[in-house]
């Protein structure tokens, strides 16, 4: 059987894309082969099962106020174990986590996302080498996002600062529990249009990173 890789995350894992032109498909979402989990699996090979589970809005633990399924915490136990066994879990959320709506600080996404760790760590479905999480904090955006008449009504006040504040927070936890940390901040470009969706060019970046940091965990 080839090893399990499932890529938990938002938007960005789904492939969202802002901006039409950016995709060769003309649409708003990447294509397979410009997705990073599409171009993880190309560059990984046939020895591994690379498992897209990206939706966009999700948070670690909190339920949107105005959408229905958005709460990762609730759909993580299931998610995984339709695919044990899984080798390695590659988690990536917290952008949505700083909407205004959700009123929390970095520190209590942080704690979100611990939460979230832990019940992936209390499920049933790993595979023969146990445990594998990869917590891949999210690269921060800009006050671009709040300005913007698209998401920044969505996003408020504040978002940026603490979207600034997750990678050190997250590789802290990464630590304590006994996780893998991946940072994606230096391969990260986000559209001009909401300014907090991937390019086309940062997913095929952030996809060879990943690689090399993968191919040592399973």
């Amino acid at each position: 059987m080839k090893k399990h890789i499932v890529c938990f995350g938002d938007s960005n894992t789904h492939g969202y894309c802002a901006d039409p032109s950016d995709s060769a498909g003309g649409g708003f979402r990447y294509q397979e082969d410009e997705r990073w989990t599409g171009l993880l699996q190309r560059l990984l090979g046939d020895g591994v099962l690379v498992i897209e589970e990206g939706l966009s809005g999700r948070t670690t633990v909190y339920s949107d106020p105005t959408e229905e399924g958005l709460n990762g915490l609730d759909y993580l136990a299931p998610c995984l174990m339709s695919h044990q066994p899984v080798d390695l879990l590659v988690v990536m959320l917290g952008t949505n986590d700083t909407k205004s709506c959700f009123g929390a600080s970095a520190e209590r996404i942080a704690r979100g996302m611990e939460r979230l760790l832990r019940r992936a760590l209390s499920t049933p479905c790993w595979g023969e080498g146990g445990c594998r999480i990869l917590l891949a904090a999210p690269a921060p955006f800009g006050e671009e996002v709040e300005r913007s008449p698209l998401v920044g009504p969505i996003m408020g006040p504040g978002s940026a600062e603490k979207s600034r504040a997750l990678p050190p927070l997250y590789q802290a936890l990464a630590h304590r529990l006994g996780c893998f940390f991946f940072d994606a901040s230096p391969y990260a470009e986000y559209n001009p249009v909401d300014h907090m969706h991937l390019t086309r060019a940062a997913h095929a970046r952030l996809a060879r990173a990943l690689a090399d940091t993968v191919t040592g965990l399973v």
